[in-house]
């Protein structure tokens, strides 16, 4: 399994880098060009094409990785199951546009539908082909077209922008993505298409689909309502402001947890019936997520207006007090990301759909909260509020419900990255105020979180146990 992981982590790792660096480059290009109004508009629309996407997956994604008595036969009927499920969805998106149009009173999403309904014929034809090449853990291939697919939508993208196509340059760019990573899916996997599908292959991974479906389905309103009710109720710009906020406290998620996380399902999948493993490798890994999450929250607080400034330029102002308050959950949200995983590995998605619900409760309360405040910086707010309660939920339910142990264990491993963290409040406290250029600061601060989280590593004795933790992680 050590193997397994190890490969796995490096290609993810290489994958993932290498995306975030081209979206921060395509992003700190563009955001040059776009206003955040014609940013608000795309970032309305991407709302309902990731809901499209769900539907889309329908849970057969995951649910092919974990079932290994599915036969090549079986797999070529569940694609061409989803072939029609994509034809049918791409045609509802092309209408989805008059509603739309009505919703944010704006006609341009008319057009828009109609050139996305693309994106979204191609997203749902290439959920079988990537399944299988992870459920092969071809994770290299994976990675290696979807930095493709990203370098593509990148150049796409910036081209258009810079030709006047305002917001249908990141439109198209990501119809062009998906085409991109279908084609090179659909070629390394074999993948054949019949015009006649056995519903008995769909029989065989319902279960395990029916409830990661309405997980991801019930998880998508509490993670995009948000943006919804902002652009609707307060402004494009807003939504704008609050997007890029939002979307920069992920980043840390996809650069450090979505590394491990992409590869957990696919190893651990083969030992469903060793919980005890799996709660090891769950406990480590929230110990590792901590004790990096923890510290890098703090830093993102404290140099939240030289990163938005200087990646985005200064028309993003009103992005940095959102920006400084989702920070704070960021370390909780690199170590929740990890436990859908863990939910999958132990045939467990019912517990993953009644977390779902619960967090759903949780985010849907604090959105509304703060949209009734009437501003994005209440309603980052309350979801802070929100995501710490879904860090207490999600965790009982895997330390008690399905590892049949106490919460103790898992508080325990985050004892020292919290004091990790104090070590960083301390020190940006005593720091004083910096009469650099936004780079120059940016640089100051980032040394004295390294130095920092490396003393603080040899204070606590952290440094030293990571070390044996990588010399015994063959056990």
């Amino acid at each position: 399994m050590y193997e397994q992981f190890k490969r796995g982590i490096i290609y993810s790792a290489m994958g993932k880098y290498s995306i975030v660096l081209v979206q921060l480059l395509v992003t700190a290009v563009i955001s040059r060009i776009l206003t955040p109004a014609e940013y608000g508009i795309v970032s309305a629309v991407n709302i309902f094409l990731v809901f499209f996407q769900l539907l889309a997956d329908f849970g057969i994604g995951p649910a092919i990785i974990q079932n290994k008595q599915l036969t090549r036969k079986e797999v070529d009927s569940i694609f061409s199951f989803s072939l029609y499920i994509a034809v049918g969805l791409s045609i509802l998106f092309v209408f989805l546009g008059y509603p739309m149009s009505l919703f944010y009173g704006n006609e341009v999403f008319i057009r828009i539908s109609m050139i996305l309904a693309i994106a979204v014929f191609f997203y749902g034809i290439l959920v079988v082909p990537q399944s299988l090449l992870l459920k092969e853990q071809n994770f290299k291939l994976v990675n290696l077209t979807t930095i493709a697919g990203a370098i593509v939508s990148g150049i796409v993208s910036i081209i258009l922008a810079f030709l006047g196509f305002s917001y249908y340059a990141i439109i198209i760019g990501n119809t062009a993505k998906a085409f991109t990573m279908f084609m090179v899916f659909y070629l390394k996997t074999d993948t054949r298409i019949k015009l006649k599908f056995s519903w008995a292959p769909l029989r065989k991974i319902y279960a395990f689909s029916r409830n990661q479906f309405l997980f991801n389905f019930i998880n998508y309103f509490s993670r995009n309502l948000d943006n919804l009710l902002i652009g609707r109720y307060l402004s494009s710009s807003a939504l704008a402001y609050y997007d890029q906020a939002y979307r920069m406290s992920l980043y840390p998620n996809q650069v450090l947890t979505s590394v491990v996380t992409s590869v957990i399902h696919p190893i651990l999948s083969d030992y469903v019936d060793e919980k005890e493993r799996i709660k090891r490798v769950y406990l480590r890994m929230s110990n590792l997520l901590a004790t990096l999450g923890m510290p890098l929250s703090v830093f993102l607080f404290f140099t939240a207006e030289e990163i938005i400034l200087f990646i985005f330029g200064l028309q993003w102002d009103g992005s940095i007090l959102t920006f400084q308050i989702l920070a704070l959950s960021v370390w909780i949200q690199m170590i929740v990301s990890s436990t859908g995983g863990i939910f999958q590995s132990g045939n467990r998605t019912d517990l993953l759909l009644l977390s779902g619900i619960l967090s759903t409760i949780f985010n849907v309360s604090g959105i509304v909260s703060g949209i009734l405040m009437g501003q994005i910086e209440f309603v980052a707010l309350f979801l802070v509020i929100a995501f710490a309660l879904n860090f207490l939920q999600v965790n009982y339910l895997l330390m008690i419900k399905m590892f049949n142990d106490s919460l103790l264990p898992f508080f325990k491993v985050l004892i020292k990255p919290l004091i990790l963290a104090l070590i960083q409040v301390g020190a940006f406290l005593l720091l004083p105020d910096l009469p650099f250029n936004l780079f120059i600061n940016l640089v100051i601060k980032g040394l004295v979180f390294v130095v920092m989280w490396i003393g603080g590593l040899l204070i606590t004795g952290e440094f030293k146990r990571l070390l044996n933790e990588v010399r015994t992680a063959k056990d």
